[in-house]
C-alpha cells in the first residue's frame, strides 16, 4: 500500500495558499467534451485520494489524485506542491479502457 500521507498533506497545505493552473491543465479542462471546472478540481484536492506518487518527477515531487466531479464523474489530476502554491499540471477524465473499474489502478496491457 502506498503511503501518501506526507505528500497529501503537502498538496492540501499548498492549495490553501494558492492554486496555479498550468497551461496544459487549462487546455485539458476547457475541451468541450470535458469542461472541468475549478470547483471540481478544488473538490478533488480536498476530498480525493492519491493513487500514484511521483517523487522523482523532473518538475518536482508530484502525484496523481483521483476524485469525483459534478454528476459523480471520475477525475484525475496531476499536481505538484510548491512552497507558495499548488501547481496543477493536468486534469482529465480517465479513460475506462486504461483504468480499473474504480479508476484507481492502470489496466495492465
Amino acid at each position: 500500500m502506498l503511503d501518501t500521507s506526507d505528500i497529501l498533506r503537502q498538496v492540501r497545505s499548498a492549495a490553501q495558499k494558492k492554486v496555479l493552473f498550468l497551461p496544459h491543465a487549462v487546455k485539458q479542462m476547457l475541451k468541450p467534451e470535458r469542461m472541468i471546472t475549478t470547483k471540481e478540481v478544488r473538490r478533488t484536492i480536498a476530498d480525493g485520494d492519491i493513487i500514484e506518487d511521483y517523487p522523482e518527477d523532473p518538475r518536482g515531487h508530484s502525484c496523481l489524485i483521483f476524485g469525483r466531479g459534478d454528476d459523480n464523474r471520475p477525475l484525475h489530476l496531476v499536481c505538484a506542491p510548491k512552497e507558495d502554491y499548488l501547481a496543477i499540471i493536468t486534469v482529465y477524465i480517465p479513460d475506462s479502457s486504461e483504468w480499473s473499474e474504480d479508476f484507481r489502478a492502470r489496466v495492465k496491457k
